[in-house]
C-alpha cells in the first residue's frame, strides 16, 4: 500500500503554497498525484471492504452526504489537529478510547 498521508512532496507543495509560491506549489501537487496514480497501488487506509474502497472521491462524498462520521483515511489527520488544538488547554482534551490501544 502506497502511503498518501503526510507525503514529503505534498508537505513541500503546502510549504510552497504558504510562501506565496502558488505555480510551484501547484507544480509540485502535480507530481504528487501524478506519482500516486503511476504507482496503481492500493492507497485506501481503511479496513472495512466497501464497495467504494479505494474510490476517494465516491466514499468522501458519502461520508459527508450523511454527516454522520468521517472516513476512516482522515482520522488520524484530524485526531492529531484536535490535539495540537487540545496542547493549546493544557491537554484537557481526553483522546477516544479506541485511539488510545493503537
Amino acid at each position: 500500500m502506497m502511503n498518501v498521508d503526510d507525503h514529503p512532496m505534498e508537505v513541500e507543495a503546502m510549504a510552497l503554497f504558504k510562501q506565496g509560491e502558488s505555480k510551484k506549489a501547484n507544480q509540485k501537487q502535480d507530481e504528487f498525484l501524478s506519482e500516486i496514480t503511476r504507482s496503481g497501488t492500493d492507497h485506501c487506509t481503511c479496513p472495512v471492504p466497501c464497495k467504494f474502497h479505494g474510490r476517494c472521491v465516491e466514499c468522501v462524498t458519502i461520508h459527508r452526504g450523511h454527516g454522520d462520521h468521517l472516513p476512516n483515511c482522515f482520522r488520524a489527520m484530524v485526531n492529531r489537529r484536535i490535539g495540537q488544538i487540545s496542547a493549546l488547554t493544557e491537554d484537557s482534551f481526553r483522546p477516544h478510547p479506541e485511539a488510545a490501544k493503537k
